[in-house]
């Protein structure tokens, strides 16, 4: 495994998040144990000098040119070196000078990394701490035959094989607490983290740990990664594409794992890979239009137009009650933004064109994806009443519909 090259892309910096965030990012970073050959691409998203120099500057200290963790003995046989000092890491700016969003910044990442010959692309969020062996353990995880996937039998024969793997995303500072397990995604397009605040102390909310002198432990398939921190397999991404940048910020990461089974590769979580995460929930729920425009995207992009006509009566049902919450909420006017998009004939062309590319990719049916998918919203940012009673029609609309599909 050491063989493998592996892309560490950190994103993206904009405004003051490199200041708030970016040192004890890297500084987590260049303690990883991964042997093998790496480099650290950093995103610049609507860079100034100011802002370029900072990150050089804080590159350069930090991962360059970093002082000595330890001192350096007489070399001895059995007594190998430190594996916390790697005397440096080869780093690259991404410079974006306009702010196009999180899809477009770790795209161009991406593609400069796949240039490179990478085999293997990490995605970090700035604001996160990544454990010692972090990388090393999702690499192995990403080398494994998942027997899961073998189960949706692709007609191209890559049965079993990996394609993104989220490390387990743990709250910071309440580090004992989940942030996410993987993330799930309701029916009708609602992403969302499973696990989100539940605490956990040896794995309990996992499954059993195997031997681990034969393989590291696998938890259960998860519907999509989250790209807080996922690796992405470099084969894997020549095929199906990168992030659709249409979706600007939020559920890009949806899409790519939605379209990483229709093209039979397997997302997983690597439960022993940690990360923690200082998220907060209320930066997210600002972004009311893109979240919600973004999941009407995923479903007119990835289903069979047979389930899009099948789940139509709960998504208008759905649709009358979400214009009630955003009228409470305040963000009717967001509301409105999102039907608006979808009125101007410019953007059905662009839908129907990722609609065809995402197509083209199938290999697994609406039916086997539909295992994946959830009736219900489990969060608790939005735990009540209503949603409790959503939650009972919507599950029983669906128990019912997916028994339908067999396309």
């Amino acid at each position: 495994m050491t063989e493998k090259k592996v892309a560490i892309i950190i994103s993206p910096n904009w405004r003051d998040y490199g200041k708030k965030y970016l040192a004890e990012c890297l500084e987590s970073i260049r303690k990883q144990d991964w042997a093998g050959e790496s480099k650290v691409f950093l995103i610049d998203n609507e860079t100034t000098e100011e802002s370029f120099r900072f990150l050089q500057d804080t590159a350069e200290r930090i991962l360059i040119n970093p002082p000595r963790l330890y001192t350096p003995r007489p070399s001895q046989e059995g007594n190998p070196p430190n594996p916390l000092y790697q005397g440096g890491f080869t780093v690259e700016i991404i410079r974006e000078e306009k702010n196009e969003g999180f899809a477009k910044a770790n795209n161009d990442a991406m593609r400069s990394a796949l240039e490179q010959g990478f085999d293997y692309l990490i995605l970090f969020n700035m604001d996160t701490i990544v454990a010692p062996d972090t990388v090393s353990q999702m690499v192995k995880v990403a080398e494994q035959t998942h027997p899961s996937a073998g189960s949706l039998r692709p007609s191209s024969g890559r049965a079993g094989q990996v394609g993104a793997v989220q490390a387990r995303l743990m709250l910071h500072p309440e580090k004992d607490k989940v942030n996410s397990l993987g993330n799930a995604t309701h029916f009708l397009g609602f992403g969302y983290t499973a696990g989100y605040k539940k605490p956990i102390t040896n794995y309990e909310l996992l499954p059993p740990k195997r031997d681990p002198a034969k393989a590291v432990a696998i938890s259960n398939d998860i519907f999509y990664p989250s790209g807080a921190a996922v690796l992405f397999k470099a084969k894997m991404l020549e095929e199906i594409g990168l992030f659709n940048e249409e979706y600007w910020m939020y559920n890009e990461d949806q899409e790519i794992g939605w379209r990483a089974w229709l093209a039979g590769y397997s997302c997983v979580l690597a439960p022993e890979a940690v990360v923690y995460h200082k998220f907060e929930f209320s930066r997210s729920i600002k972004r009311f239009y893109w979240m919600d425009r973004n999941r009407i995207l995923s479903m007119l992009i990835c289903y069979h137009f047979l389930t899009i006509l099948l789940i139509l009566p709960a998504w208008l049902v759905m649709e009358i009650g979400l214009l009630a919450f955003a009228i409470k909420g305040g963000w009717f006017k967001e509301k409105i933004r999102v039907y608006g998009y979808f009125m101007r004939p410019a953007n059905w062309r662009i839908i129907g064109s990722s609609r065809q590319k995402v197509q083209k990719l199938r290999k697994i049916k609406d039916r086997e994806v539909a295992r994946r998918l959830s009736g219900k919203i489990s969060f608790q940012e939005f735990d009540g009443a209503a949603l409790r009673l959503a939650n009972l029609f919507f599950n029983a609309y669906w128990l019912i519909v997916k028994q339908i599909i067999f396309w």
